[in-house]
Formats: structure tokens, sequence, C-alpha cells
């Protein structure tokens, strides 16, 4: 049986297990194992454990868990809900203030979590009120929360950059540098839609009626306070890492502790909410632990059928410019997406893409800033969109999965022309870490 018969079955079997509601995790791992013994009989359950083990050696994985306990308890430590209120007022009473500043703590929030979930919940319980309250347009509410939300898939300590790294064999300290510049043009993009909107049209996003936010500046500059621990935080972390004190699982772990630290010094952290943010921290790390399992034994035992080269092969071998291959490449994460989770996105599509992008003469840092803003556009597309389910499970009873789709069309458009924009000039992701060279 050739090849491309085999990729064919394979594909087929995934699409029919996720259909018949097979988790994709355990989706993955049933195939793999089909396959292996079919081809090589009971040895093979012997080379999907090795394949497996082989990825869970990689040290750098380990920041994951930390970055999830450190964005649970900043959570239920009320540091996150202080800093978007003190963002809120130092806004005033700017037309479009309040979405503004969900975006301005977004971009916070995804630099002290790195995780998508938890922001997107926190914004939902938050933000999402304050504006229905206020009387904003509610498609501008929602697609704010759920995009600028999503920012965390590509403003260090990104989750999705660190398992990107670690497969890939990229150094996760430049792919952290090539990811600022990219995520805040994508915020200034967002923040100028919302601009644009309200100015041509005030009624969409009414002042925030706080009577701290109608002080003059000055005295709002008081509020900052709310600023301060969070600043303390992203300083230690991406600090540490920087300077070359601490490797960025090292990093994860100082700020999982600080995260803490900063909770008990604002009397809000209760022994429940410290225990709820280990086991939400545990459902989440064990998740992603599944869907690594599942996609890394097939890719192992594909690898070993002769899949990747083939479609290693297939990809170099297009008689196309490499910068079309490079789209091709988009195209297919971005189809992926839409009914495969990140994890085993990353898993099943690196090891074959990133060895072409080296071969085609592309940086694989740039690249791996491409994935992540792919990520970022796969977090809101429908049907499957986590974000919008995520934003769904907390938003008032009223707001519809449907409404919530349509809200983030046009911040989808905004994520491809920033997508674009790092494409036609890759310096905006290679500026930074080229300063460290």
């Amino acid at each position: 049986m050739g090849i491309e018969v085999i990729t064919l079955l394979i594909i087929a079997s995934l699409f029919f297990l996720m259909a018949v509601g097979v988790p994709l995790g355990a989706s993955t791992l049933l195939v793999s194992l089909s396959a292996a013994l079919l081809k090589f009989g009971a040895p093979g359950l012997i080379l999907v454990s090795s394949n497996v083990v082989h990825v869970f050696e990689k040290y750098t994985l380990v920041a994951v868990p930390f970055f999830v306990f450190m964005a649970n308890i900043l959570e239920r430590g009320g540091v996150a809900r202080e800093l978007f209120t003190s963002m809120a007022i130092l806004g005033g009473r700017m037309k479009g203030g309040v979405a503004v500043q969900t975006v301005f703590v977004s971009v916070i929030l995804a630099a002290m979590s790195g995780i998508v979930g938890g922001e997107i919940v926190l914004l939902g319980l938050i933000a999402l009120p304050q504006m229905f309250r206020l009387g904003y347009d509610r498609k501008l509410s929602i697609g704010t929360i759920a995009a600028s939300g999503s920012l965390a898939t590509l403003i260090p300590p990104s989750v999705v950059l660190i398992v990107y790294g670690s497969e890939a064999g990229v150094s996760v300290k430049d792919l952290f540098s090539a990811g600022f510049l990219p995520g805040f043009l994508l915020a200034g993009l967002y923040v100028a839609y919302i601009l644009i909107r309200t100015r041509l049209n005030p009624a969409l996003a009414p002042a925030y009626d706080a009577p701290e936010a109608a002080l003059p500046f000055n005295q709002r500059l008081r509020y900052m306070t709310g600023l301060i621990l969070p600043f303390i935080l992203i300083g230690g972390v991406l600090g540490s890492i920087y300077t070359g004190v601490a490797t960025v699982t090292e990093a994860a772990a100082l700020g999982a502790t600080g995260a803490v630290i900063l909770a008990v010094m604002r009397r809000e952290l209760t022994w429940a909410g410290f225990r709820d943010g280990l086991w939400a921290t545990t459902v989440t790390t064990g998740s992603i632990v599944w869907l690594i399992v599942g996609a890394v034994s097939l890719v192992g035992i594909y690898n070993l059928l002769g899949g990747t080269s083939f479609l290693r092969n297939m990809l170099t071998g297009m008689d196309v410019a490499p910068i079309v291959v490079i789209l091709i490449m988009m195209g297919i994460i971005m189809l992926l997406g839409t009914f495969m989770d990140w994890i085993a996105i990353v898993f099943i599509t690196v090891p074959v893409f990133a060895p072409v992008v080296v071969e085609l003469g592309y940086d694989p840092v740039w690249f791996g800033i491409l994935f992540a803003m792919n990520i970022q556009i796969y977090m809101l597309s429908p049907p499957f969109g986590p974000a919008c389910f995520y934003l769904k499970s907390v938003a008032p009873k009223d707001v519809t999965l449907q409404e919530i789709f349509l809200a983030v069309l046009p911040f989808i458009g905004l994520q491809l022309i920033g997508l674009t924009l790092v494409i036609i000039f890759p310096q905006i992701a290679l500026w930074l870490p080229g300063l460290g060279q």
C-alpha cells in the first residue's frame, strides 16, 4: 500500500472518529496505535511509546503548567480585576475608552499569563457587563473581548510559542522577542478599528460613567497603583529570560511563585481559591498532555511509514515560488484549525513544515510568528473558535454563539491584515531578535 493511500486512510479515520464524538487526543492515539499494530505488529506499541517519551524529555515544555498556574492564580487573586479598573479610570471619558482599555488590559494580561482561555473568561466576566451597561454596541463589545483576549497566543510568554519552539528546535527566547511587535501590531489594529468606528458613530460606545473617570488626569494618575503589581510580575518573568538570568522554564516557575506572592499580598487569595487554581491547572495541563500524546504518537508512526518525507518532498518539489509554499502551509494550518486543537496542529504540522521552511531559505523564527498568528485566527474562526466558546461560557444568557461568531468577523479581517503585513515585511518579527545577535 502506497504512502498516498495510507495518508488518505489516516485522514479519513480521524474525521470519522471525531465525527462520532471521540475526543481529538483519543482519536489520534487510536489511529496511531492501529497503524503501528497493522504495520509492525506488537513491537509497534514500543515505537509509539518511545516517541511519546522522547517528547516529554523536552525541558522547555515544563514551562506550560507553570504559566497556566500563574494565570489561574492572578485571576483568583484579584490582580487582573484591579488592573482593568485602573486602566478604565485612567482612560477617562473618551468615546470607546472602555473598549480601548480592554485591548490594553489584554496585552498586559497576555504578558502575565501566556494562555487564552483564562484571559477571555476574565474579560467576559469583568469588561463585557460593563460595556453592555454603558450601552456599547453588542457586536463591538463581544468582538473586542474575543479578539484582544486571543493576543496571548502571540505576546510572550505565549504557550503556543513555547510548544512551537520545543517542537521546531527554535530558541524560545528568540520567538518571544519576535512576538512582541506583531502582537502590538494586532493590538494597534484593534484600537484603530474601535476608534474609527466610534468616531464615525459615537452612539456605538458611550463614555465611561464612573465618577473617578471625570477627574482631571493628574488626579486619575493615583489609580496607576493597580498597574504596579502586574508590571513587577511581567518585568520579573520576561526580564529574567532576556537578561539570561533564567531559562524559560525557570522564569515560568518564578512567575508562578510571584503570582502567589502578589495574590497573597492583596489578601484576596483564599485557600479555596488556591485549591481551585491548582485543580484548574491540573485539568488544563492534563488536556494538553493527552493532545500531545496523541499527536506525537501519530506523527511518529506516520514518519516511520515514510509520510513525513512524502509531505516534505511534495512541498519542496512544487514548481512555484517559495513564498507560495509558505502561503500553502498557512492555508493548511487554517484548514486544520476548523476542526483540530492547536496543540495537535503544532505536533502534526511543525515536524513537516519547519525543515521545509529552512530548506526554502526562510527564518524558522519568522515562520513561528506566522504560525502563532494563524493560531490566533483559529481561536476566533467558526465552527471551532475556542475563544468564542470561552466567551459564551461566561456571557449573559441572551448572547448567542451565532452572535459571537458574527461579532468576531471584522477582527478576523484585522488579523488577516496583520498576518499579511508580517509576511510582506518579515522585519516586523525579526527586528527585535536581531538586536540580541
